[in-house]
């Protein structure tokens, strides 16, 4: 779990970085396009929407830009309808790894990501090979220094809100919840002006697989390759690898 949690601070970090250049605008745009799309364009009666205006906000993507996707995925404006599919595999180490994919062309995006696979050490699988290790789970972690509540006294406003649990590691306090509880503890905290590390919906791996050394290097460029690129939504994998290695994604 804590490895889960740094490796989503680390994509955050990249995240605000890639949006210099505007990668993940593209990605948010997509994203937003289909959450519109399937739910409509009022965040308030749009949950999935919702979440990602705030991840495009936490990325500084400009309100224009979020305003333009909701707009074209709702036919206010022409755009591309986007196909949601999930791809699941093999990286070195047996590490399992699931993606979700938006694409205008399954064809393409299957073999660009079966070569990337391919070309890492990896493997690309078939459907529901990997989806049984994880669980789908909110996240929030909680940098521990700093703050103004102690465990039991975050664990009590954590728990009031409905969330699932509570652990501290390395330095910060993880705390889980139903997909559906996410908003009420997300909302609490803020409330109480807790700073979150990490916030998030997420696909939690039920256990993980150690790696190391070479075939750790070997996954993370797999990793990395596969979150550049433009198809790929989200990069989930159940590995645990040392601090210093996991590090070098930065």
């Amino acid at each position: 779990m804590a490895g889960h949690s740094k490796w989503s601070n680390i994509k955050r970090r990249k995240s605000q970085m890639d949006a210099q250049k505007g990668r993940i605008f593209t990605k948010l745009g997509k994203q937003l396009m289909t959450a519109a799309r399937e739910g409509g364009g009022d965040p308030e009666m749009n949950f999935r929407l919702r979440l990602v205006i705030e991840k495009a906000k936490a990325a500084n993507m400009p309100n224009d830009n979020i305003e333009r996707a909701i707009a074209r995925g709702t036919g206010d404006l022409e755009g591309v309808d986007y196909e949601e599919i999930v791809y699941e595999g093999y990286g070195p180490g047996g590490v399992a790894i699931m993606l979700e994919i938006l694409t205008d062309n399954r064809n393409r995006t299957a073999s660009e990501i079966r070569y990337l696979f391919s070309r890492h050490g990896g493997n690309l699988g078939t459907s529901g090979c990997v989806a049984w290790m994880f669980t789908k789970k909110g996240l929030l972690a909680v940098r521990k220094e700093g703050q103004d509540l102690d465990e039991d006294e975050l664990l009590l406003l954590a728990l009031e809100a409905g969330a699932e649990d509570i652990k501290e590691e390395d330095g910060q306090y993880e705390v889980t919840t139903l997909p559906e509880k996410y908003v009420a503890v997300k909302e609490a905290f803020s409330e109480y002006g807790i700073p979150l590390e990490t916030s998030e919906i997420t696909m939690i791996p039920n256990s993980t697989v150690e790696v190391k050394d070479q075939e750790a290097e070997k996954l993370l460029k797999l990793l990395e390759a596969l979150e550049e690129h433009d198809d790929v939504q989200e990069v989930y994998a159940n590995f645990d690898m040392p601090d210093e290695i996991l590090g070098r994604m930065e």
